[in-house]
């Protein structure tokens, strides 16, 4: 669940990002911890991103969340990269990643399972399709839960 507050975070910090030459590719607030933590990942798409890239957004980003006071009481602002070890979600990261080693989550379960591995071809409106040794095999996007690259091959 998503908390309320992500979505002004996002439109606060897109802005941000953009002036900076880096994109924005997910917030969660972990209002479960004291303080409750703002996790922002970033990404810069010109080149790896670097401790550089997360220290200038941190900074940014903290002065515009200060002047929109849109989170009353105090927190503690992670800027960070996700790595390469992720869930894909945009169109752009199914593209970046095609041909790469996914994992595939399913549920209910698809065919009788519920994760598949394999190279991923593309999606579309519908379905995700991987290449499974040699074999097309396409999965139906409402079952799935998340796809995410798979670093153990």
């Amino acid at each position: 669940m998503t908390h309320p507050l992500v979505p002004q975070i996002i439109d606060l910090a897109t802005p941000v990002a953009e002036e900076l030459g880096l994109e924005i590719v997910g917030v969660v607030f972990h209002t479960n911890q004291r303080p409750p933590v703002l996790r922002v990942d970033i990404r810069n798409p010109q080149q790896d991103t670097g401790l550089d890239d997360c220290e200038r957004m941190s900074r940014a980003l903290e002065a515009e969340l200060d002047v929109a006071e849109i989170i009353p009481d105090a927190y503690m602002l992670e800027v960070s990269s996700p790595g390469i070890s992720r869930e894909l979600v945009t169109d752009r990261e199914f593209i970046s990643f095609k041909g790469f080693p996914v994992v595939i989550s399913t549920s209910p379960p698809h065919n009788g399972q519920q994760e598949w591995i394999g190279h991923l071809i593309r999606r579309d409106e519908t379905t995700v399709y991987l290449n499974q040794k040699g074999r097309v095999i396409g999965i139906p996007r409402s079952l799935i839960t998340r796809v995410q690259i798979d670093e153990r091959e």
